[in-house]
């Protein structure tokens, strides 16, 4: 089942410039991965230091294998230095209860990965 990760960002005053020039770099290397769907950064209209990146993967085991890898630790290190606050993951299915779901309205959840 597709999933939608949305990674939440506040940048320190001063290099959101270099901030969303990496995230493209960024995503540059997350297309080369499998099960990468598609990417987009959305930067806050009111507050341009809040940037959201929504990826689409294939499955949860295709965002596991990226978020885990060497590569993708090493731009969470490059990014780190720009934040105020530590990095937000969430984790969205599509369409669907994820597996072990039951049917009910809190079947549509967001999992917290750090």
């Amino acid at each position: 089942m597709a999933i939608k990760v949305f990674i939440k960002r506040h940048i320190k005053e001063g290099c959101v410039e270099k901030a969303v020039a990496m995230l493209g770099e960024f995503r540059d290397m997350a297309k080369k991965e499998p099960g990468y769907i598609s990417g987009e950064t959305l930067i806050n209209h009111y507050d341009s230091r809040s940037i959201t990146v929504v990826s689409t993967w294939r499955t949860i085991e295709d965002w596991v294998c990226w978020q885990s890898s060497d590569n993708r630790a090493g731009n969470e290190a490059k990014i780190e230095g720009l934040l105020e606050v530590p990095t937000k993951y969430e984790i969205y299915d599509i369409g669907a209860p994820g597996k072990g779901c039951g049917t009910d309205s809190t079947a549509f959840h967001t999992d917290e990965v750090s």
